[in-house]
């Protein structure tokens, strides 16, 4: 998969001494504190990804995610094998939760989000980690697979802020989002990092333990994204500070339909959109029972992909 990563052109510079995260701005206004009770409310009915199983998480209800109304955490620290603009020198502060509204068949951390692992984690606690990590010199605070946890994760961003808080926030999830979920973090994300899993739907249901909708959904909420934050920002030294950076993990077969994908990318969001095209599928947890996800991506597979992103005339192309 020797490819050649273009070089990547931020659509704005600002130094960082004069930027703000948008939360701070949020905190200040007091809408910070509205959309936490708004997206708490969530939980009593809970909606908040596509799959809508509609379970009271504050009783201890659990839908197809298996979580409750509290955070699980499996891991927080410093992390470099993020995206360049996340890690910088000092690396992105990635905190990863357990449990996960999609539950892939191939998925690749499947002791985390299929199994569990981790431990709960109280408010008080995630705000220390947080500010932990930027104590540490990470660039950004990096909240991976938050979406059936983002009301307890903005009490602890409030209570971070009170503690000091003020990198970038960084919204790494599946893709699989609720356009209302989506909706209430404008104004807080500053960094929007999704994955674009599938192109067609079908697929989903099939790899993604019934996804219904996958690719509607996730077209909707990066589009959404996109109106909030825009192209990357970065600072002086090209660290990103605002954005929209998607993923796309390129999988054998073009079971992903990275062709449709770079085309819708190209068609409505702009060609200069920041796209990851991953080449580091292997077959993980169940995906050996899958003949198409049995083996790993071929060069010639990856590079088709790279050809078919090309052709849709995007420019922020970035390649592993």
């Amino acid at each position: 998969m020797d490819a050649t990563r273009r070089e990547f052109t931020a659509s704005l510079i600002i130094p960082r001494a004069q930027w703000k995260p948008a939360y701070l701005r949020a905190e200040e206004s007091g809408e910070l504190a509205r959309r936490e009770q708004a997206l708490k409310a969530i939980y009593s009915e809970c909606r908040l990804c596509p799959r809508a199983c509609g379970v009271n998480r504050t009783k201890g209800e659990k839908g197809v995610c298996q979580s409750v109304a509290r955070a699980k955490v499996y891991s927080a620290h410093p992390h470099f094998g993020e995206e360049p603009e996340l890690v910088g020198r000092g690396g992105s502060g990635t905190i990863f939760f357990s449990n996960c509204n999609l539950l892939c068949e191939f998925c690749q951390n499947w002791q985390i989000n299929h199994r569990g692992d981790g431990s709960f984690t109280s408010e008080e606690e995630l705000a220390r980690m947080m500010t932990g990590l930027q104590n540490q010199g990470c660039h950004n605070i990096n909240f991976v697979t938050p979406t059936h946890i983002v009301p307890s994760l903005l009490g602890a961003l409030r209570k971070a802020i009170r503690l000091g808080l003020r990198v970038p926030l960084v919204y790494n999830c599946g893709g699989y989002e609720s356009l209302e979920a989506v909706k209430l973090l404008d104004g807080i994300v500053d960094i929007y990092l999704p994955d674009f899993k599938y192109a067609g739907s079908a697929m989903a249901v099939k790899f993604s333990a019934g996804a219904a909708g996958y690719a509607e959904h996730a077209m909707a909420a990066i589009e959404e994204m996109n109106r909030q934050v825009g192209g990357v920002t970065t600072d002086e030294r090209g660290v990103a500070l605002r954005g929209l950076m998607i993923r796309h993990l390129v999988l054998p077969e073009n079971v992903s339909g990275t062709d449709r994908f770079v085309k819708w990318v190209a068609e409505r969001l702009g060609p200069a959109t920041y796209v990851n095209l991953m080449a580091q599928y292997r077959p993980e947890h169940r995906a050996r029972k899958f003949p198409e996800l049995s083996r790993r991506l071929t060069m010639y597979e990856y590079s088709r992909a790279i050809t078919w992103a090309r052709a849709a005339g995007l420019t922020n192309v970035h390649t592993q």
